[in-house]
């Protein structure tokens, strides 16, 4: 009796041991673009440092699944991969608006499993370098003053990430009703600083990286970086919002998420694996060269921080009448 007591418990501990003792197998990240772009630099980055470090065995597959912003490979994941563990896919700040702004139908942001970030492209506001606009405030309160004094141009579509960074910029500051704000959209940041530079409006808001060419030149004067502190090297001089009373992070983040029905410890072996890649200087030296700033968010902190952005772009979302 007691041997077979004894052979029922090991057996038990064995399957404890396995069910908390996930061993990836033929790894695979999906980009929801074709080549090329900020999904597929994620994908295939991360993938050869999870390979150079020794984290996953052999080489991760890399799948373009184009189509719907993000929505295709979101359905595909949802509906059809639900249950694969060796699956992660990459994400941006644009999946989040698109998840609040309901143009993934039918799918939300709790039916996926978020890993975690690995850097970010933090948004600017700038203004031509002869501006009289010195601080952000100073523009801010020229907008609650006057709303039809200030246009503001980005390189996104109306109700897109440029002009959503703004808006929540207005709406930390006080703007009652932010569609007053007059939000100019061009083909792409440089077309936007271009029409800045001719005077055409008052004010610039995209993201660090489109910005620095300009900002090297010295054509545009940044006033704000909508970072949680200041950004290293050529950015280092420009104050945050934060630092200037505006609690507002406006980062173009990066990262992953994972099929909904991944159990805890694969889940919990992917936020880990993500880690050591974010930690490794390998990935620090691949942010450098790239234009990414830190943005260290794993697990439950990270998943707490996509529902925050789905919620803010939610509401913003409503009041400018993208929906209802």
């Amino acid at each position: 009796m007691r041997k077979v007591l004894g052979f029922a418990a090991a057996l038990l501990l064995a399957s404890n041991i396995a069910a908390f003792a996930f061993e990836p197998g033929n790894t695979e990240c999906i980009a929801p673009a074709n080549p090329g772009g900020g999904w597929d630099f994620t994908c295939r980055q991360v993938g050869k440092a999870l390979q150079d470090l020794s984290i996953i065995p052999g080489t991760m597959q890399v799948t373009n699944l184009a189509g719907g912003g993000g929505g295709v490979a979101y359905a595909e994941v949802v509906n059809k991969r639900n249950e694969d563990l060796n699956l992660i896919v990459a994400a941006s700040s644009a999946t989040a608006t698109r998840l609040a702004q309901g143009a993934y139908p039918g799918n939300d942001m709790t039916q996926v499993r978020w890993i975690g970030a690995v850097g970010a492209d933090y948004g600017v506001i700038a203004v031509a370098k002869d501006s009289p606009v010195q601080t952000l405030p100073e523009l801010l309160d020229m907008i609650k003053k006057d709303p039809t004094s200030v246009s503001v141009a980005g390189g996104s579509a109306v109700g897109g990430w440029d002009h959503l960074k703004v808006l929540l910029a207005a709406k930390k500051a006080g703007v009652e009703d932010v569609r007053s704000i007059k939000y100019v959209a061009f083909d792409g940041g440089g077309e936007a600083v271009t029409q800045l530079l001719a005077g055409s409006v008052q004010a610039f808001t995209g993201d660090a990286s489109e910005a620095k060419g300009f900002v090297d030149s010295g054509d545009i004067r940044v006033i704000s970086v909508l970072a949680p502190e200041r950004l290293e090297g050529d950015f280092s001089s420009f104050p945050t919002a934060k630092e200037q009373g505006i609690d507002v992070i406006g980062a173009n983040w990066r990262g992953f998420y994972a099929p909904g029905n991944m159990p805890d410890d694969a889940y919990n072996y992917w936020v880990e694996s993500i880690g050591k890649v974010y930690d490794s200087k390998e990935w620090k030296d691949i942010m450098a060269a790239n234009g990414l700033a830190p943005l260290n968010l794993r697990g439950t902190e990270f998943q707490a921080f996509v529902k925050d952005s789905v919620d803010s772009i939610t509401e913003l979302s409503k009041q400018i009448g993208i929906l209802k």
